[in-house]
């Protein structure tokens, strides 16, 4: 089976060589990493070290900020335990760099099953943590050959994903009974797997770690340091779209470009998704006449006053900036991309919405929705009638953002509850000893712990 394996991947690596050519000119994607992905020359762990060690493999940004509680809530437990991230994008990477500066991260090797066996040799895991599901049929044979365990964290299995899988069961059969553990969001997601042939005592419903992750105080460290670098006064009102893919940012300029003349303190931020996409947006700024600054200026020439709108150009900072925003939109979702992680947002407070299709985040579009928590808005009028209501009305909105910010709240623990069933898959029974309930986890210490009110919604900040 591997060799067949091989033989496809190559195959599809041939394909799709032009491509990765033309981004790595154009774009300047794709060019490192490659000794790690397709020899599997990974960090070599000294031979003397015997600590336990857990691998978290965690795709891109979505993933790599989901590790976050779990790895504090482990460190904690843990502290003598090695932690190490593997990435596969170059932005995951950088960002892996930035947050677990103490942690060794690395690209992961491609499916080939001998730059699999070589990671796995040089890093020797007791461990190996796939994040949502990373079913990567080489990496897991190597880990177990090498005497590791596999477990999934955060595990989701969508409708489309779970009819696919049915399709070539029997190939998929094998490779789910070499996972020894599932994490999983929530009960449907859950009989999913157990349809697939996944044993009950191998799932257990944890919650989803995206709710932990979020910070749910605005005046964090980072926040306020991003507030003040942009130059934002108390009385400004922050509508920010964030994880924005084309037509978004020009939907959200617009609704700007609607509303400012009628309500002068209106600021707005742009978030967009992928960096290649900077300059583009700029280009659109530049075309639409309004005064705009990016966010790699502002260090180095300050805050302009007559800049109203500002364009973020950097990666891995927009968790910050969501907790400036009074009124969210997130990206992502008037295209076909599915959705971005609209749990950010909702848990600073902010009045929410996204466009309609939300298929990644389906099971927490439908609790906000419920909740009256958020909005959808399915175009440009439908966003710009949002922002309105909320500059118009600003006790709703404010009391819209209190709504999300509680049902984020009442989903905290999934990280706690992960991190203590791995540590258990690495301990023998009888070494066990009861663990008390940590503190709840909900961002890192530098970002702030307990909840603030939402933004102020005040009539006098809107008009």
């Amino acid at each position: 089976m591997p060799w067949l394996l091989n033989v496809v991947y190559l195959l599809l690596l041939a394909v799709l060589s032009p491509w990765l050519l033309y981004q790595a000119i154009s774009k300047g994607k794709y060019r490192e990493g490659w000794s790690a992905k397709l020899w599997g020359s990974v960090p070599a762990r000294p031979q003397d070290d015997r600590a336990p060690c857990l691998w978290f493999h965690a795709v891109s940004v979505g993933e790599v900020n989901l590790l976050e509680p779990v790895l504090a809530a482990l460190s904690a437990a843990r502290p003598d335990w090695r932690c190490v991230i593997s990435t596969t994008t170059h932005t995951g990477f950088a960002l892996a760099r930035t947050k677990y500066a103490d942690h060794v991260v690395f690209y992961c090797p491609l499916d080939f099953s001998w730059a699999t066996r070589r990671a796995m040799r040089r890093m020797r895991p007791d461990l190996l943590v796939l994040t949502e599901l990373e079913l990567w049929p080489n990496l897991i044979g190597a880990a177990r050959r090498q005497g590791a365990k596999v477990a999934v964290i955060n595990g989701r299995l969508s409708q489309r994903s779970f009819r696919g899988y049915r399709k070539i069961i029997k190939f998929y059969a094998g490779l789910l009974r070499q996972v020894d553990w599932f994490g999983v969001q929530n009960d449907t997601y859950a009989e999913r797997f157990r349809q697939l042939g996944v044993e009950s005592g191998r799932i257990e419903v944890t919650g989803s770690i995206k709710y932990d992750g979020a910070v749910t105080d605005r005046h964090n460290p980072t926040t306020q340091r991003l507030a003040r670098l942009a130059g934002f006064a108390d009385d400004d009102v922050v509508f920010l779209a964030g994880s924005t893919q084309w037509p978004e940012e020009w939907l959200a300029l617009q609704t700007y470009q609607a509303l400012a003349p009628n309500h002068p303190r209106l600021r707005l931020v742009i978030v967009p998704r992928h960096p290649e996409r900077f300059d583009a947006v700029e280009r659109l700024l530049d075309q639409s006449g309004v005064v705009y600054q990016r966010r790699s200026q502002l260090e180095r020439s300050g805050a302009d006053p007559a800049a109203r709108v500002l364009l973020v150009d950097t990666v891995g900072e927009l968790r910050g900036w969501w907790g400036t925003a009074h009124v969210a939109f997130v990206g992502g979702s008037m295209g076909d991309r599915g959705g971005q992680n609209m749990i950010e947002p909702a848990a600073y407070g902010a009045a929410v919405c996204f466009g309609p299709n939300t298929r990644n985040f389906r099971d927490i579009v439908e609790a906000l929705l419920r909740s009256n928590a958020a909005m959808v808005v399915r175009n440009g009028e439908e966003l710009t009638n949002f922002v309105r209501r909320c500059l118009e009305q600003p006790e709703e909105a404010a009391s819209m953002g209190q709504r999300a910010q509680q049902h984020v709240l009442a989903q905290l623990g999934a990280a706690r509850r992960t991190a203590r069933r791995l540590a258990e898959l690495l301990t023998p029974d009888e070494q066990r000893t009861p663990t008390p309930a940590p503190h709840r986890l909900t961002a890192p210490t530098t970002e702030g712990k307990q909840p603030s009110s939402p933004s102020r919604f005040t009539r006098s900040s809107f008009l």
